[in-house]
C-alpha cells in the first residue's frame, strides 16, 4: 500500500521462463526491482554444491554446469503429482514454485519490512483447475496470503485498459509465452472491461520452439558423429541454451552460425557442430505449432460472436510474440498492426498490480473493473439413453458452459438410477467433449445417506460455484430430506490436505534454514575459499573426479571443464577477462586433442587459477 501501514497487495506474474512481482504506488503499478536491480528473473531454481537455493540469473547459469542441480520451466508441471528432482532430493512442482515465489517475496520483505503480504497471481486462461489450485499453494508456500488467481491475457487488458479506460472497443490479447499460450477478447466500455471468450493451448510456447532447435542440432551432430546428443544430460542443456540464444538473434537476423566446438567426445575426441540456421528455416518449422494459436483466435471470436474485422486494438504479450512471424501473422489475419506500446514481458505483472489497486480501493471500481469467464466447460458424468431403453454411462452434462462470466452458481436436478439407491458417485470433469472420457478429469466424491424408497427415484440436487479464482465447488443436496453435502475440489484431492501442505512447508523452511546457514558460514571463511571450494567439489562431488589422479581422469576434468566455461554467463566478465578465457580454452582444448598429459594438467591448473580469480573479483564488485 502507498502509506505502507495496511497489509501490501502485489502483483505476480509466475512465468515459465520468467517471473515479475509488481505493486501500486503514485497512482500507478510498476515493477519491484531485486536488489541487483533486476525487474525480470529466470524462472530458475538451483540447489548449489552446498546446499543453497539459489533462484534467478546465477540459477540459470548454472543450467549447463550442472543440470542435475537446476530446474527451469516448472510451470509446466504444474497440477502433477510427479516430483521433480533437485541435486539428490525430490519437489513437488508447487514446492519449486514456491521457491521462486519466496525469492520475489524477498523483495516484497525489503521494500515494505516485516509483516504479512497478499499476492495476486497470475496464471494462462487455459490453466486446469489443478494447476490453479497448485499455483495458488505455491504462493500460500512461499508465505503471501493470496486472495485472487486472475488469468494472464485479463491481467494484460486491465494494464491497457489503465490507460484507456474512457474508450469503448474490442480488443484482442493474443498471448504466447515461454511456456503456454492463451488467446481472450475483451469488450471495454466506460472503464468497464468484459472478456468475452478465452482460448488457449496450455501446453505451447517458446520453450516448444526451443526444442525444435534443439531436435534439429542434435541431428546434424547424428549425422557427423553417431551421438545422440539429447541422452546426455549435459548436452542437452548446452544445446536447449545454444537454442534459446538462436531463437532471439533471429528475431533481428535472417541467418545465424551455430558454433559449438565441444558438445561431447567421442574416442576422447570433441565433437561439436558449426552450422548455418536460417529464420526461414526456424519459420517452416514452428509453422504448424503457430497455426495453433489462429486456430484458438478463430474459435474465440466465433465463441464471442465477433468477426475480425471488430477488433479493433490487438494487444500481444509474452516474450514469444517479439518473433517476426508472430507478428505478421497477426497482421494478416485482422489486417492491422498489433500495438507495439506495451511491453510484452511487462503487461502481466503490471496488470496483476492494476488489480491489487481495485482490490484495496486505491482504484476505484468505477474508473476501471473487469469481468472474466471460465475457460471450460464444466459439468458432471451421467448415464444416458443412446437408444430405446440402451443406457450408456459415462455422459457428460455441462453444468457451467465455457466462457460463462464468473463467479457463477449453477444448479440442476438429477434422479437416483434406481429404487432403493442410498448413495450416488459424484464425478466432476471440465472439457468440452459430450463423453468424460474425453474430457478433464476434476475429482469424484461419494454422497451418501439418501432414502432408500424403494417406490420411486430419490431427486439429488447438484449445485456448481466457480470463483473468481477459477476454482470449483460442488454441492449435492439429497431433496426429500435436505441433507447436503460440499466439496471443494481442491479438498477432494489428497495432495491438498493440511498435512499434505505441513509437509511441503516445513521441507522448504528447512531448506531456508539451510541457506541461511551455508551464506553466514561462507561469510566466516576466507575470501579465496569459496571460489576454490566451488572447484573442487565440482570435479569431486559431480564428476568424480581429482585433478592429481590418472591421465584418463585429467582428460576427463578437461572435458568437464571446457563443458562448464562454455556455459558460463559472460555477461558479467570484463573483456579482458573473456578473452583470457578464450584463449585458455583454446590451449586445453588443443592439449586435449594432443597426448601431452603434463601439459593438459599445467594449462587446466591455469584455466582453474584463472576462474578463482574472476570468482574473487565478481565476489568483491558484488
Amino acid at each position: 500500500m502507498s502509506d505502507k501501514t495496511s497489509r501490501p497487495i502485489v502483483g505476480i506474474d509466475l512465468g515459465t521462463t520468467n517471473s515479475a512481482v509488481a505493486l501500486w504506488e503514485d497512482g500507478q503499478p510498476r515493477l519491484l526491482a531485486s536488489p541487483q536491480g533486476d525487474k525480470i528473473i529466470p524462472s530458475v531454481v538451483m540447489m548449489d554444491l552446498k546446499g543453497r537455493i539459489i533462484v534467478g540469473e546465477t540459477a540459470r547459469s548454472s543450467l549447463i554446469a550442472m543440470p542435475d542441480r537446476t530446474v527451469a520451466a516448472v510451470k509446466r508441471k504444474m497440477g502433477s503429482e510427479r516430483p521433480i528432482a533437485l541435486a539428490k532430493e525430490k519437489f513437488l512442482p508447487q514446492e519449486i514454485a514456491a521457491l521462486i515465489l519466496q525469492e520475489l517475496k524477498s523483495y516484497v520483505d525489503n521494500y515494505y519490512g516485516e509483516g504479512e503480504k497478499e499476492a495476486i497471481i497470475t496464471v494462462p486462461a487455459y490453466f486446469t483447475d489443478e494447476q490453479r489450485r497448485a499455483t495458488k499453494q505455491a504462493g500460500e508456500l512461499a508465505g503471501f496470503i493470496v486472495d485472487r488467481i486472475i488469468n494472464e491475457p485479463t491481467a494484460a487488458a486491465l494494464a491497457f485498459g489503465l490507460q484507456h479506460a474512457r474508450e469503448n472497443k474490442n480488443i484482442l490479447v493474443y498471448d504466447l509465452g515461454g511456456g503456454t499460450f492463451d488467446v481472450s477478447v475483451v469488450e471495454m466500455m466506460d472503464g468497464l472491461l468484459e472478456v468475452l471468450a478465452s482460448n488457449g493451448n496450455r501446453m505451447l510456447g517458446g520453450e516448444d520452439f526451443d526444442w525444435m532447435i534443439v531436435d534439429w542440432m542434435a541431428e546434424q551432430i547424428k549425422k557427423g558423429s553417431g551421438l545422440n546428443p539429447v541422452k546426455n544430460i549435459r548436452a542437452r542443456a548446452l544445446l536447449k541454451e545454444e537454442a534459446e540464444k538462436v531463437k532471439k538473434l533471429l528475431s533481428t537476423k535472417e541467418q545465424v552460425h551455430i558454433s559449438l566446438p565441444l558438445v561431447m567426445t567421442k574416442d576422447n575426441r570433441p565433437v561439436g557442430l558449426q552450422a548455418d540456421f536460417t529464420r526461414a528455416q526456424f519459420e517452416a518449422m514452428i509453422a504448424q505449432r503457430l497455426q495453433e494459436t489462429i486456430d484458438c483466435i478463430n474459435l474465440v471470436l466465433q465463441d464471442a460472436n465477433l468477426s475480425v474485422q471488430d477488433i479493433n486494438d490487438i494487444i500481444l504479450v509474452g516474450g514469444s510474440t517479439r518473433i517476426p512471424c508472430v507478428r505478421k501473422l497477426i497482421k494478416d489475419l485482422f489486417n492491422q498492426e498489433p500495438l507495439t506500446n506495451i511491453n510484452p514481458d511487462e503487461a502481466v505483472a503490471l496488470g496483476a498490480a492494476v488489480q491489487s489497486a481495485i482490490k484495496t480501493g486505491q482504484l476505484s471500481s468505477s474508473e476501471l473493473l473487469i469481468t472474466d469467464v471460465a475457460p471450460f466447460s464444466m459439468g458432471i458424468a451421467v448415464l444416458t439413453e443412446t437408444k430405446k431403453d440402451v443406457f450408456r454411462e459415462g455422459a457428460f452434462h455441462v453444468m457451467i458452459k465455457r466462457n460463462t462470466t464468473i463467479p457463477t452458481t449453477h444448479t440442476h436436478r438429477f434422479y437416483t438410477v434406481e429404487p432403493g439407491q442410498d448413495a450416488v458417485l459424484i464425478e466432476i470433469y471440465q472439457g468440452e467433449n459430450e463423453w468424460v472420457e474425453n474430457n478433464h478429469w476434476l475429482g469424484t466424491f461419494r454422497f451418501e445417506g439418501i432414502p432408500e424408497n424403494g417406490e420411486k427415484l430419490e431427486a439429488v440436487d447438484i449445485t456448481y460455484r466457480y470463483n473468481l479464482n477459477g476454482i470449483l465447488e460442488v454441492t449435492a443436496l439429497c431433496v426429500s430430506t435436505g441433507k447436503q453435502m460440499t466439496v471443494s475440489v481442491q479438498d477432494g484431492i489428497n495432495r491438498d490436505s493440511p498435512y499434505a501442505f505441513k509437509q511441503s512447508r516445513d521441507r522448504l523452511e528447512r531448506l531456508l534454514e539451510r541457506t541461511q546457514r551455508a551464506e553466514q558460514n561462507l561469510l566466516l571463511e576466507e575470501e579465496w575459499e569459496p571460489a576454490l571450494d566451488l572447484f573442487e567439489e565440482f570435479f569431486e562431488q559431480e564428476n568424480g573426479i581429482a585433478l592429481d589422479s590418472s591421465p584418463a581422469a585429467i582428460r576427463e576434468a578437461a572435458i568437464q571443464m571446457l563443458e562448464r566455461t562454455a556455459g558460463m554467463d559472460k555477461t558479467s566478465i570484463s573483456n579482458n577477462d573473456q578473452w583470457k578465457l578464450e584463449q585458455m580454452n583454446d590451449c586445453v582444448q588443443a592439449a586435449l586433442n594432443g597426448s601431452d598429459t603434463q601439459l593438459l594438467e599445467s594449462l587446466l591448473d591455469q584455466l582453474t587459477d584463472l576462474l578463482i580469480d574472476m570468482e574473487l573479483e565478481e565476489n568483491n564488485n558484488g
